[in-house]
């Protein structure tokens, strides 16, 4: 029996506890006496902690011990982590996870909706394996440390693209069918060129804006592949604006949402608000330099790790405040297109009525 330890997200452990065999597998607090360790963290600062910290997996970790990382971050830090788990005798393994369609409900419930990049020495991800399949239907084995979350990051670029482009298109022919000067018998469907369109302009029609998988997760992706850009100074424009776009969201209320909750932004204020966003706390939240008390029944968040099962739960602390030390969401991982005393809304009025 492999005894393993987890730190991250608590949906995605109990996910793990649940898929592996407990005739093989076992969940321990007992780091030093642990075969493997898996991370799943949304927090690159926690992810650092997880790993590099007094307490943390390097320094506790038996000699010939597993470290599989499921976190998307970026190809330098991986490396980080790579070379001083080496240095400690560990076998370290990332293992980035995609989920495929992310407007299903359940997105993790079907393994095949789910797939990992992968890369490590290939003895370490052979005993990895189980692990890893607990939650990929497949993976991809992409070679030496830092290129699976290279790959990792290039997706993320295009299906943001994806995702986002067809909010917008939403967005378009909703308000050109509403306005007072459309032609009557105005044709409202749009053919969708790629299956991420095509999907998101359905869950956006049957109003499907929760799900296992959240803009918190998203916005952690999009996130870690700024930073990845910004290690080598490289300006993605396009990223940048859909990660603002993102925490706007997150902080009228919808950081809980699933992804094609992003439609609501270029709704009216009444259509937000039937789904329980309050464009009130972007205000708020923005004039006070992105430090507002949202309280802990809005949505407000603990670092997103420990925060429950990532369908709506609420963490512990009232201030949903994505400053890069709790969130890693911050000034620091933005890059340097990040102004504190602007904030992010400058640019997005023009969306909607707000």
């Amino acid at each position: 029996m492999k005894r393993y330890v987890f730190e991250g997200n608590e949906f995605i452990g109990k996910l793990l506890e649940e898929r592996l065999p407990s005739s093989e597998w076992t969940l321990t607090d007992d780091v030093e006496g642990a075969d493997v360790a898996v991370t799943y963290c949304i927090s690159q600062t926690k992810l650092e902690d997880a790993y590099f910290d007094t307490d943390g997996f390097v320094q506790r970790m038996k000699p010939g011990a597993i470290l599989v990382d499921f976190s998307s971050t970026t190809p330098s830090l991986a490396r980080e982590i790579s070379a001083m788990a080496e240095v400690s005798d560990l076998l370290p393994v990332e293992a980035p996870i995609v989920v495929k369609d992310t407007t299903v409900k359940d997105a993790f419930a079907d393994r095949a909706n789910v797939s990992a990049f992968v890369a490590g020495a290939k003895d370490a991800v052979d005993e990895a394996r189980p692990v890893i399949e607990a939650l990929a239907g497949a993976f991809e084995y992409r070679g030496e440390s830092g290129s699976a979350q290279l790959a990792r990051a290039a997706y993320t670029i295009q299906q943001t693209a994806q995702l986002l482009a067809a909010v917008e298109v939403d967005s378009l022919v909703h308000e050109t069918c509403r306005s007072v000067t459309s032609v009557a018998h105005l044709d409202d469907h749009i053919d969708a060129l790629t299956p991420t369109v095509e999907k998101t302009l359905k869950a956006v029609a049957d109003e499907r804006f929760s799900g296992t998988y959240t803009i918190e997760m998203f916005m952690a992706e999009v996130s870690a592949a700024l930073t990845a850009a910004d290690d080598i100074d490289l300006i993605l424009p396009q990223l940048e604006s859909s990660l603002h776009l993102l925490e706007i969201l997150a902080v009228i209320g919808g950081v809980d949402m699933a992804p094609a909750a992003l439609s609501l932004l270029y709704r009216d204020e009444e259509a937000a608000a039937n789904h329980g966003l309050d464009w009130a706390r972007a205000e708020e939240y923005y004039r006070n330099g992105g430090n507002a008390s949202m309280g802990a029944h809005e949505h407000a968040h603990d670092g997103g790790d420990d925060a429950g099962d990532g369908a709506g739960s609420a963490g512990s602390d009232d201030v949903i405040g994505y400053d890069g030390a709790d969130q890693g969401y911050g000034p620091d991982d933005f890059g340097d297109d990040y102004d504190d005393d602007d904030g992010y809304l400058g640019g997005f009025g023009g969306y909607s009525s707000n």
